[in-house]
């Protein structure tokens, strides 16, 4: 395996702990937070510049911070306009995947992007229907964004 290859791979098994983290904590606690999602989103930055610098990666390395830019654009957008919906932990968690999307394409974006909100949706419907919530309910939302990106990821 080539050594830019094997970067990408130790990248996404540390990107797949920390999601992994991120979920327990999530659904523990209805937050995400900085001092995990930050060092992930520079320290994910980092390496898409190593790759695009060592590895010839500028189209990945520019697709991934449209796909920052874009997807945690949106959950900004989304945070403004819901009074209690979006943190600001699902924002910059969005901003995370995104640019993990946004380096594996534009597919892997659209996709991994509205996984969340399709699961997310199913999730909250289920427990409406069984009584288990109601619409005023809260739910944790960084749970379905980390499995919409890994689904995002494996579409690409």
């Amino acid at each position: 395996m080539d050594p830019a290859a094997l970067v990408v791979v130790l990248a996404h098994l540390g990107l797949l702990g920390v999601g992994a983290w991120l979920i327990v904590i999530d659904i523990g606690t209805h937050r995400l937070p900085d001092r995990i999602v930050l060092p992930a989103l520079a320290g994910t930055l980092l390496l898409a510049l190593a790759g695009a610098l060592l590895a010839g990666q500028g189209g990945r390395l520019l697709g991934g911070l449209c796909g920052m830019l874009l997807l945690g654009g949106f959950y900004a957008l989304l945070r403004v306009l819901s009074r209690d919906g979006m943190g600001g932990g699902d924002v910059k968690l969005a901003a995370l995947i995104g640019l993990v999307l946004g380096w594996h394409g534009g597919q892997a974006l659209v996709v991994g992007g509205a996984a969340a909100f399709v699961l997310g949706a199913v999730h909250a419907l289920g427990l409406v229907l069984t009584r288990r919530a109601t619409g005023a309910t809260h739910i944790a939302f960084g749970p379905w964004m980390i499995v919409g990106g890994a689904l995002g990821v494996a579409a690409a």
